[in-house]
């Protein structure tokens, strides 16, 4: 699922008031980080990641590579915090807009 620039907005609007949720330390992104945003995205769909200071690894590496770990969509990379988006497989809070086409 790739998100289009108008259901990026939007979730980015939703994103804006939400805190960090899980916060990737020195340790960079580990299998517990990994974890525990997979459990939070079970639980909110989109949550905000935060990556400290002392993280060996770039932020858009992390974005690229969690991502795919826990199958959600990166919505936005600002500062050194993180935007993840996965719908919920049963049970989606969140309505995406859809594309509307090119007239």
């Amino acid at each position: 699922m790739t998100l289009t620039g108008k259901q990026r907005r939007h979730l980015r609007s939703l994103g804006h008031h939400l805190e960090p949720v899980v916060q990737i330390g020195k340790l960079g992104l580990s299998e517990a980080a990994i974890a525990a945003v997979d459990h939070a995205l079970e639980e909110h769909e989109l949550v905000k990641v935060r990556v400290g200071t002392e993280c060996p690894e770039d932020r858009h590496d992390v974005a690229e590579r969690l991502a795919p770990a826990v199958k959600g969509e990166v919505a936005q990379v600002l500062g050194r915090t993180l935007l993840v988006y996965r719908r919920h497989p049963k049970e989606p809070k969140i309505k995406l807009p859809r594309e509307e086409p090119a007239s």
